[in-house]
């Protein structure tokens, strides 16, 4: 069997830059998964790819599929002869159809009955045979959302593909993909060396794109650009904010990196820095460049695509791109001061939250009210929160954040220092939107917290409230994020408050306007809150029997529940966790088939075998041990507390009959189980423990 490297490259337009490395690897997964499918051995597996191009590199490639022997079930055998032994129709038109005669057929025998078998040897298929359908499925099963065409041809792809390069070692497998035929030619950077390069030998890929002009490893591209950040953001002093995303989209920009510094007009620097970050990294692409206290320098990194003989010329265009972007940034800044936020509140009203639940003008009223509240709650100054609540959305027309959004809050919290509110007012302002994405800081005010939070109920209640709750992948108001970022302030910044209540504020603000009843609101806003738990604790590793266990008992302070959690994934760690958690599940089944109400005191004068008097003992014991605990919420030291149960609820069910003849005896035993399980379900139901 021969075996070569393989090469596969799909030459197209410009890619997309912020879809270039998931293609990439899913271009990869479905290649190797269909030469799997088609039984082709392979061995290392490279990905590349470029602005220009996708590719994948296979070492140790065999040239056929190996020849196997495939096994053919004819018709049973009391189907295949009639009465006197002769074949019948169907049993050699099967014959027929494999090349052989009833006679030459083998048999099938198995405990279900016999049946005719034919054995073909299947010669293996040749790679060069395989290989243009193969990477033609794969290309259809890439994740493009809007295929689109190019020319007078019928083929689809996110971008006109150019050439298709097929090489098996030297030799070039012929096929054709997306109306190109395939060859040995790759395109080369498109300034430098626009002529291209003919591929002579697989192994050769990258030598040759290198040659041309062409970094074909993202990772290489990406690392080479890393450095040339790093090393003339040290020589300009300062260091560029960390952005991997931008990064990846720059990497995905170019193919030959190239990196440069450029300069801007130090006045500009009297614009907050954020909006001016926003316009360099967001329009241009651009790195911006702090100091070691965060301020921003008047001086940016760029990546080029072009090895220029005189850089200064690419320097100086892109500062005289850059200008009028900063420039209209610092209109708006000053122009935006002539107001003040509290004028522009009233303006809000005119601006639509949602049809049913008011203008954004009444979302901030009730921000204010409930932000109030919740401030008193954690013993922070009720009206700098309130203030803020009333504040916090009127950046939202200043043109400023109409010209740059990303800067909403954060533009909120400059305006109100300029129109000299107190600063916990602004800092409330711009931490109101926090955490804004997964890992996001959190509020570091109480009031900023008490606004996010209050921001955030408003949003779930009044959606709840009108009826349309998230539905599969439909969440058009982001309410699950909302869930989350509600959930990690809270349990996060140590505030120990209970969902119902939080809620039934945000409710009492709404007035008539809700149609759903508030009583259902309320439990469906609390259960949704309380079913994000699952997400963001399976994100920490946490197992889901362990937070099902505590959402069996529905504690409704997420900090409560926080600690239960906690307490349950040490818990189950601990060795007689397997054990108990068995009991517990069958002591919850013999309690569901009771009928009766039991008492709840265990009758000690009715306890009569040894093992049961020592479980109440030991249950009393267990109870007084972890009392102090319990109250204290160190739901830990009550849970291993309770590990020591196990020996005695062990010995317990191998010695003693639960369902006793004398219904007096029966039902205190059942009480003491009950009173076993209750002890438990004050942390958690360790019963739905695997």
């Amino acid at each position: 069997m021969q075996y070569e490297t393989l090469l596969v490259e799909i030459g197209t337009e410009e890619l997309p830059p912020k879809s270039l490395r998931a293609l990439s690897e899913a271009f990869t997964e479905q290649l190797t998964n269909l030469l799997k499918e088609h039984d082709v051995a392979f061995g290392e597996v490279k990905t590349y790819a470029t602005p220009r191009r996708l590719a994948v590199q296979l070492f140790e490639v065999a040239a056929q599929q190996p020849d196997k022997v495939v096994e053919k079930r004819g018709p049973a055998v009391q189907m295949a002869f009639d009465e006197n032994g002769q074949p019948t129709k169907a049993a050699e038109g099967w014959a027929r159809g494999n090349g052989i005669t009833v006679a030459q057929a083998e048999r099938l025998v198995t405990d279900k009955g016999e049946w005719l078998l034919y054995k073909a040897a299947v010669k293996g298929q040749m790679l060069a045979e395989l290989l243009p359908g193969i990477v033609a499925n794969a290309l259809k099963k890439l994740p493009i959302p809007k295929p689109m065409r190019w020319g007078s041809g019928s083929a689809q792809f996110i971008r006109p593909v150019k050439t298709v390069t097929l090489m098996y070692g030297t030799d070039i497998i012929s096929g054709q993909i997306m109306g190109v035929d395939s060859s040995n030619f790759l395109q080369g950077h498109r300034f430098h060396a626009p002529q291209g390069t003919a591929l002579t030998h697989a192994n050769n890929y990258e030598a040759a794109l290198e040659a041309v002009w062409v970094i074909a490893d993202f990772d290489k591209r990406r690392e080479r650009i890393v450095q040339g950040i790093t090393t003339l953001a040290q020589k300009l002093g300062g260091h560029v904010l960390d952005d991997p995303d931008l990064v990846d989209e720059v990497t995905a920009l170019v193919e030959w990196p190239v990196v440069l510094s450029a300069t801007f007009d130090a006045q500009f620097l009297s614009v907050p820095k954020e909006p001016l970050i926003v316009t360099m990294k967001d329009d241009q692409r651009y790195f911006p460049l702090e100091n070691d206290q965060g301020e921003l320098l008047p001086a940016f990194i760029f990546v080029t695509n072009i090895e220029s003989k005189d850089p200064q010329q690419i320097i100086q265009g892109n500062e005289k791109v850059v200008r009028p972007r900063l420039a209209d940034a610092q209109f708006f800044f000053e122009s935006d001061k002539k107001v003040r936020l509290a004028d522009r509140v009233d303006a809000l009203a005119n601006v639509l939250f949602q049809q049913q639940l008011g203008s954004i003008k009444d979302k901030s009223d009730r921000i204010a009210t409930v932000a109030a509240a919740i401030a008193s709650k954690l013993n922070g100054q009720a009206n700098i929160a309130e203030r803020a609540g009333y504040l916090c959305k009127a950046d939202l027309i200043s043109q400023m954040v109409q010209e740059f959004p990303e800067t909403q809050g954060v533009m909120g919290m400059h305006y109100a220092r300029h129109d000299q509110e107190p600063e916990g007012v602004a800092t409330a302002i711009y931490e109101h939107y926090l955490p804004r994405f997964s890992g996001d800081h959190l509020p570091q005010t109480v009031e900023g917290a008490a606004v996010a939070m209050a921001d955030k109920l408003d949003t779930l209640v009044g959606i709840f409230g009108i009826g349309q709750t998230p539905k599969g992948d439909r969440d058009p108001f982001a309410l699950r994020r909302a869930a989350i970022g509600l959930l990690r302030i809270l349990v996060e910044g140590g505030y120990s408050l209970d969902l119902e209540e939080l809620v039934q504020l945000s409710l009492n603000c709404f007035g008539g306007i809700l149609v759903v009843p508030a009583e259902q609101v309320r439990t469906d806003v609390v259960d949704f809150l309380l079913g994000r738990f699952r997400t963001w604790y399976q994100e920490q590793g946490i197992a889901v029997d362990a937070i099902q266990a505590v959402l069996a008992r529905r504690p409704t302070n997420p900090v409560d529940f926080d600690q239960r959690v906690k307490a349950v994934t040490v818990f189950r760690q601990l060795p007689p966790a397997e054990a108990l958690a068995a009991a517990n599940k069958r002591v919850s089944n013999i309690l569901a088939k009771v009928e009766q109400e039991l008492p709840t005191d265990v009758d000690a004068s009715l306890l009569q075998e040894e093992q049961e008097i020592a479980l109440a003992q030991a249950i009393q014991q267990a109870h007084t041990a972890t009392k102090e605990a319990l109250a204290q919420g160190d739901y830990t030291q009550a849970l291993t507390a309770l590990a020591g149960l196990q020996e005695p609820v062990d010995a317990f069910f191998d010695h003693v009959l639960v369902n006793a003849d004398d219904e007096a005896v029966r039902r205190n035993r059942l009480a003491l189980l009950q009173n076993l399980r209750e002890l438990f379900l004050q942390i958690a139901d360790i019963s739905v423990l695997n």
